[in-house]
């Protein structure tokens, strides 16, 4: 089983993707050559600056670095702005991980444990940051293309985006979306542990009126609660 560095680090990557790749129509048609680079980025922005909220299903697999070993996973998402969100991982190791906008819970049942965690307010070049409406991809970014990745549906285009600020989370994230649509289809993202975690979307409904209730994360009965706040001294 994931420990919890292992599974909040790709969430915390995913926090990106779910919040800068969906809203308003593309500026280009099918017929045209593919939009450069930043072109897509501002057209994936303004996606971003729109959307409300959404949900998708998604398979997240994890290889390398400290793991030495694959692992694949899957589960279903919702997402509401300003920093609401919901990862709920399906099957023998079940996970939850809740944000209410400002605490972040990860609930792994098995182990009886939820870690809370503060979201960044602050932190320009993390994903988080996405959640407050805050993010750039031209400014945050240095966007380039990248070839569309194995096992990506006919159609995709793929930007390679490095922080211009080191980040502690990923080195480097491959976002990979419709040509014509701009539906977020996949995220690639490499650790510095040598690790590479990818997702791949589906079902994506945007804009369908998430609850605030949806995001209210309970402690369970009889569960260790481990913080992020310093002790006092």
């Amino acid at each position: 089983m994931l420990s919890y560095r292992d599974i909040s680090r790709p969430v915390r990557q995913l926090l990106f993707v779910a919040l800068c790749a969906v809203g308003a129509a593309p500026a280009w048609s099918q017929s045209t050559a593919p939009p450069a680079p930043d072109a897509l980025a501002r057209a994936l922005q303004r996606r971003y600056e729109t959307v409300r909220d959404f949900k998708a299903e998604f398979v997240h697999s994890y290889q390398g670095g400290a793991l030495a070993k694959s692992i694949t996973e899957r589960g279903t998402v919702l997402v509401k702005k300003p920093g609401m969100m919901r990862w709920t991982y399906e099957g023998p190791d079940a996970k939850l991980f809740v944000s209410d906008g400002h605490k972040l819970y990860s609930y792994l049942p098995a182990d009886k444990q939820v870690y809370v965690g503060t979201v960044p307010e602050d932190q320009a070049s993390t994903p988080a940051l996405f959640l407050t409406g805050k993010g750039n991809l031209l400014r945050d970014y240095t966007v380039t293309e990248a070839p569309v990745p194995a096992g990506a549906p006919a159609g995709s285009v793929a930007l390679r985006l490095v922080p211009t600020h080191g980040d502690r989370d990923y080195d480097w994230l491959v976002l990979v979306v419709d040509r014509e649509s701009l539906v977020w289809r996949m995220l690639l993202a490499g650790d510095r542990q040598g690790g590479q975690s990818s997702f791949t979307f589906s079902h994506v409904q945007e804009n369908v009126g998430l609850m605030d209730r949806e995001f209210t994360f309970k402690i369970p009965r009889g569960a260790d609660v481990i913080t992020d706040t310093p002790p006092r001294q």
